[in-house]
């Protein structure tokens, strides 16, 4: 059985742990691979060896970090389909998928590149007699990445290509269901000229993620996954002293009102409901139907699931592929026996819903109650729930609501309309005529409510901010003639 093994200090070092945990291909419900689960004293030496070579790293001039980022950018380009192929190994999704994932996570990188600029601090001559003030942007030391397995490859680009190029180490945790594209990764870094021992990847689960938590050279931690999960890292964290932004659920509303372009709305829910087998935290997860349209969006969505071809990634007609394991399969079958909703269409009747592999077919829930189920909880996979409103103030008021404020987006043909809902909702990213709003690199990504924790979204801007600390200096050189003893307080005028 193939051993997923960790990187540190520049290369593949085999695990020692005791504790094995399963890599499943999905597709065939079979195990492919085993990770060796991390001890807390490897954990340790992944952090110290990250924390031996990061003064080196920060000493290098932002030229020369923009440079190995411009080179891992072009690699990752270069090898586009090798990790779109690995990550669909373990993950299920589709080639195409995997690759626009790819695509995605190559933006940040494009980002990171311009760091020279982006780092640039303040300054203020003369702000008091002989006296300069100006702003520096230095690094925390070592941070820490702990990432989910729906994006093994684009979220960890999220984090460490700002975390790298800002002079940090870095220490990935990445998720122990699709472990193996973490590593090729880490060789694409160093081939791209990052020194050893600044990226370094521990395999493992809550072992290992307890013990960055608690390493006390770990200065911060990036997280995306579940909220209770997301809650408790930044309770943990920030108790342990640390920065922490920790990025949890979703429940996603697309509100479609009467005018809008029935057949792309529909389109636009299918396309981000069911993509990736449902499993992503953009996802969006409940139509809002408002007034008369729900009759006809519903039976827009219904006929166009029915012509979705569920696969496996090795199929190149495949459309959606499996779910990641088989307890998370059966946990999102359950919630089709339930009530509180019409069942419209039932992935559970698709012959590939009863074969090998970890596949459930798309299903669409009608009429959704929102006190059920459907409504209440994240389930993360392909079903589809509709909730009918009477109204506009009705539709918003059902989002504000939600516990959740991740992503929305709004269909419709009235500017107006669109303008008001971008201003009243109560969300940290969205769409207009747009299902599923991950911004660009060159913003940043979060959401609100219980899908955030933590005061900075993620990439972009916020995510430079969030691995630097701000040094404020303030300079005289006086003349020695004109000094004198002063012990009041320091005054600008």
């Amino acid at each position: 059985m193939r051993q997923v093994p960790h990187w540190i200090g520049g290369r593949e070092v085999a695990g020692t742990g005791s504790r094995r945990l399963p890599v499943f291909d999905p597709a065939t419900g079979e195990v492919q691979a085993e990770v060796v689960a991390a001890t807390t004293e490897e954990v340790r030496t992944a952090v110290r060896t990250a924390l031996a070579a990061q003064p080196d790293w920060r000493a290098a001039s932002l030229s020369r970090r923009a440079e190995v980022m411009f080179r891992f950018r072009d690699l990752v380009d270069g090898h586009r389909k090798e990790i779109a192929s690995l990550l669909s190994s373990e993950h299920g999704k589709t080639i195409a998928d995997a690759s626009g994932e790819v695509a995605r996570g190559l933006e940040n990188a494009e980002f990171a590149a311009g760091a020279p600029h982006l780092l640039k601090g303040g300054y203020s001559e003369q702000a008091a007699g002989g006296v300069d003030v100006y702003s520096i942007q230095q690094p925390l030391g070592v941070v820490a990445g702990i990432t989910p397995f729906n994006f093994p490859a684009m979220v960890p680009m999220w984090m460490f290509c700002n975390a790298l190029v800002a002079g940090n180490g870095f220490v990935l945790k990445p998720s122990e269901k699709d472990p193996s594209v973490s590593l090729l990764l880490a060789d694409l870094l160093r081939r791209a000229g990052l020194p050893d021992g600044i990226f370094n990847v521990i395999q493992g689960d809550k072992e290992a993620v307890d013990a960055l938590l608690a390493d006390p050279d770990v200065k911060a931690i990036s997280f995306v996954g579940s909220t209770p999960v997301a809650q408790s890292i930044y309770e943990t964290g920030t108790r342990n002293g640390k920065r922490v932004q920790a990025l949890g659920g979703a429940k996603n509303h697309m509100v479609v009102l009467p005018d809008a372009d029935v057949p792309a709305a529909a389109d636009a829910a299918v396309s981000a409901g069911f993509g990736s087998a449902g499993e992503r935290c953009m996802a969006v997860s409940v139509v809002v139907a408002v007034g008369s349209v729900g009759d006809k969006l519903v039976e827009e969505i219904a006929t166009r699931i029915g012509r979705i071809k569920v696969g496996a990634a090795s199929d190149p007609d495949a459309e959606m592929g499996p779910l990641i394991s088989q307890q998370h399969r059966d946990k999102v079958r359950s919630y089709l026996d339930g009530d509180g909703g019409e069942v419209v269409v039932d992935g559970r009747t698709a012959a590939i819903s009863d074969g090998p592999g970890f596949f459930l077919a798309p299903s669409l829930v009608d009429k959704v109650d929102t006190g059920s189920p459907y409504y209440q909880d994240e389930i993360f996979g392909p079903v589809l729930s509709v909730v009918r409103v009477d109204t506009y103030d009705e539709a918003v008021q059902l989002v504000n609501d939600n516990q959740w404020g991740n992503g929305t987006a709004i269909f419709t043909r009235d500017g107006g309309a669109a303008r008001r809902y971008q201003y009243d909702v109560e969300c940290g990213m969205v769409g207009v005529n747009v299902p599923i709003p991950v911004p660009v690199a060159y913003y940043s990504f979060g959401g609100w409510k219980a899908s955030l924790f933590g005061d900075l979204h993620m990439y972009g801007p916020d995510g430079l901010r969030f691995y630097t600390r701000t040094k404020v200096v303030t300079s005289r050189w006086p003349d020695p003639a004109t000094s004198e003893v002063d012990l009041g307080f320091p005054k600008v005028r």
